[in-house]
């Protein structure tokens, strides 16, 4: 009985030493694979009770593989924007199969969803960020007021990752902000000159020449303004006397605003179109000519070089309107020159800075100088690129200089990790023993960071699996020596019969 005891030992030890080759060739053979986790075998004995104390029965050995996924591999640099890597604990959450949902207009999971330390993305067809294995990666979309993400923990409320379709919008100009010194000793009558670039509605670009002509009134500057490459002034206040008239947005020509014609009336110095201006009718009809010369006021300044005060009724053909409280002076300009319609009509404020201060326009003995100019209108911008930050938000990058967030990658973390089911294409899938996935902000809750233009190496250690190679291999040699002596012994046994 112990000698085919001792047999069934040394099959159990080659079957045991056949398994560790196994998971040995399999580490050398992803040695170079992205984001993958070293098997390692573990031993354990399998006994087998015995009748008596005096007898010993064999039992032999049996294995088991263990997985350390939670082990983090040493990054390497990539030159793609679109390579993440994971530093600390969590995965990528990816699917195998997306569709084209045309109501969000966004790619949704239609698979299972797995997950990964493999972060070699890169775009498809179609835009959606795709990994070697041909995995997609998903994460939270930016929701619909553009103030934050779609958080879910839900994977397959994710969305597919998309950098395609995306465009900057073109942003028509609401603000020119301007700071800038003049000349305190400059002589009545002589002038200094600024250029701003504007947008209209559609991004078309236009030249707003501003022109600062000192006053023979001490500490007076007028202030004109010239609208270069199409379009016109739009005077609300024909008759300079501070009140408007029924005029273009009074439709039905009743001479009075219904509450549905002031919801058509642009926002002006920050109002909402019902509450633009204070008079009930409104007067858009007298207009001053296309680039022509326009008067936006008079600004009067205090004796320590700050603004005391902008003055918008300056004399005839004054365009501006304001509530006295700030140094900001308001118009309107209808680039399409169309005085029958408001469809390309734009209010802009002209921010000069604080009254009584120094922060923005001033007045000092010193050069005309520019000190800073701003305006917050955009041209369309069409994608140039996208970067993926440490939290995992995505960001688009246009041509004409805006930046948009579109998704965020959130990291996905577990109990027990290592209890994770490997399958085909360095993916992982959810088990009752790893414990429920539960999706985090990169960073926080225990989560890895995101390591943006950088790839997880594999945890493979070429010279410690050839190590582990050599010993299973005298190991295997020795397991077999057991089954060889096993086999003389019952040879000379049965040699005892004849």
């Amino acid at each position: 009985m112990s000698i085919f005891g001792a047999l069934r030992s040394g099959v159990s030890g080659l079957f045991v030493q056949s398994q560790a080759l196994a998971t040995t060739a399999d580490n050398i053979a992803n040695v170079n694979t992205t984001g993958y986790k070293v098997n390692r075998v573990q031993f354990s004995t399998l006994v087998t009770n015995s009748a008596s104390p005096t007898l010993f029965s064999s039992g032999g050995v049996q294995s088991r593989v263990a997985r350390d996924n939670d082990v983090q591999g040493l990054l390497a640099a990539s030159s793609s924007a679109t390579d993440v890597a994971i530093v600390g604990q969590g995965f990528f959450t990816v699917t195998d199969e997306v569709t084209f949902n045309s109501s969000s207009g966004r790619f949704e999971p239609a698979g299972n969803a797995f997950f990964t330390r493999s972060g070699e993305f890169r775009p498809d067809q179609d835009g959606n960020l795709v990994n070697a294995a041909g995995f997609f990666l998903t994460g939270w979309a930016r929701n619909a007021t553009d103030t934050g993400f779609e958080v879910t923990n839900v994977a397959n409320a994710f969305s597919a990752v998309n950098i395609s379709g995306s465009s900057a919008v073109a942003t028509p100009t609401t603000e020119v902000t301007l700071s800038a010194n003049l000349q305190a000793s400059t002589a009545t009558g002589e002038t200094f000159q600024i250029s701003q670039q504007i947008f209209n509605r559609q991004g078309a670009q236009r030249t707003l020449n501003l022109t600062f002509t000192k006053n023979s009134t001490a500490d007076v500057w007028d202030l004109s303004a010239e609208l270069v490459g199409g379009g016109q002034f739009v005077d609300i206040d024909v008759n300079d006397d501070g009140t408007t008239q029924a005029g273009l947005f009074d439709t039905d020509g009743d001479g009075a605003l219904s509450d549905a014609e002031r919801a058509n009336v642009p926002a002006v110095g920050g109002a909402t179109g019902n509450n633009s201006y204070a008079a009930a009718d409104i007067d858009l009809l007298a207009l001053v000519g296309t680039q022509a010369v326009a008067n936006l006021g008079q600004i009067t300044f205090n004796a320590d070089g700050s603004i005391q005060q902008t003055t918008s009724n300056a004399g005839g053909g004054d365009i501006t309107f304001g509530n006295g409280t700030s140094s900001n002076l308001n118009f309107l300009i209808d680039y399409d020159a169309n005085s029958g319609t408001d469809d390309d009509l734009v209010p802009i404020t002209l921010n000069l800075g604080t009254l009584n201060a120094t922060d923005g326009l001033t007045q000092f003995e010193g050069a005309n100088v520019i000190n800073n100019l701003d305006q917050n209108g955009r041209q369309f911008g069409s994608l140039t690129g996208v970067t993926i930050s440490e939290e995992g938000v995505v960001t688009a990058l246009f041509d004409n200089g805006v930046t948009r967030e579109i998704f965020q990658v959130p990291i996905t973390t577990f109990n027990n990790p290592n209890a994770l089911t490997p399958l085909s294409g360095n993916i992982f899938i959810q088990t009752d023993e790893s414990g429920q996935p539960v999706a985090r902000v990169a960073g926080t809750g225990g989560s890895g960071a995101i390591s943006p233009s950088s790839l997880e190496q594999s945890t493979v250690d070429i010279a410690d699996e050839f190590t582990k190679l050599i010993i299973t291999q005298r190991a295997f040699s020795a397991n077999t020596r057991t089954i060889t002596t096993a086999d003389e012994l019952l040879d000379e046994l049965i040699r005892t019969i004849r």
